[in-house]
């Protein structure tokens, strides 16, 4: 006696796993949930050919897992950042796609209780008048005791930006209105575990700034446009305080789980 079974066709595999399922990708990935970086620096840091890194990261970008955005410092280099909201995305949808029983949350991870010594961080830009403090205000606001955290620039300005004082308190309730910029000067000697520079400038132009403040501080870098002078394809004004201000929370409360892990203390 025969039995005809019949077989369903396999669906094509989710776009996150074919993407992420490739090694060299997965480790672009990696790097990138680290920080942001320019191709010269992931070919350096993964040790693979330029052109070939330069494939896989448009095939990331077409993806929708990777965006780039120009140097503010040189135009004719520009930054890779992953995406993470759209990787969380993605990996529900991954898992969903396996068995309904895989409905994965996109809720972050809660907070561990506090350390012995709560990790310092240092965020910077050029004129602390905006992206750095904004950042500042979010990381306390989000971290609720669990980080220590100041901000600083390099030519800091005599004023926070007003409209980056408004986009804080229309979107989070937090009054910036007597903070007032501070130079990274006035804080040698001080202790940081993390360094993080939102300006492409800072970065590019004191790429080893990091080194005055405890030598081992694990330096970061979000490449975000100065909301004061948006790039042609951008909204300028208020609006552009606002993304930015979205922009720096989505990073922060992402990174606030790397921060509080026991592994990720120097």
């Amino acid at each position: 006696m025969y039995y005809h079974v019949m077989v369903t066709p396999a669906q094509p595999a989710p776009a996150f796993a074919r993407l992420a399922g490739h090694p060299l990708r997965w480790r672009l990935l990696t790097e990138l949930a680290t920080s942001d970086y320019r191709v010269r620096e992931l070919v350096h840091l993964v040790d693979h050919p330029q052109n070939l890194i330069s494939y896989h990261l448009r095939l990331l970008r077409d993806g929708g897992l990777v965006t780039t955005r120009r140097s503010s410092a040189d135009a004719r280099d520009s930054y890779y950042h992953l995406d993470l909201e759209r990787c969380a995305q993605a990996l529900a949808a991954t898992g969903l796609a396996l068995h309904p029983a895989l409905r994965l949350t996109q809720d972050l991870p809660q907070l561990p209780e506090p350390s012995a010594r709560p990790p310092a961080v240092l965020f910077t830009c050029t004129g602390n008048s905006a992206r750095s403090p904004i950042a500042e205000a979010l990381l306390r606001h989000h971290g609720g005791g669990h980080v220590e955290v100041t901000s600083a620039g390099s030519h800091p300005r005599p004023h926070l930006h007003p409209d980056a004082v408004r986009a804080l308190r229309e979107g989070h309730g937090i009054d910036l209105q007597d903070q007032r910029p501070r130079h990274l000067d006035t804080l040698t000697g001080r202790h940081f575990d993390h360094v993080i520079s939102l300006c492409d400038k800072v970065r590019e132009v004191c790429p080893d700034f990091g080194d005055h403040f405890g030598g081992h501080a694990r330096r970061i870098h979000w490449s975000i446009s100065d909301p004061a002078t948006p790039g042609p394809a951008e909204q300028a004004g208020y609006p552009a305080f606002a993304r930015t201000v979205a922009e720096i929370d989505t990073r922060v409360r992402y990174l606030l789980p790397v921060l509080t892990s026991r592994k990720a203390q120097p």
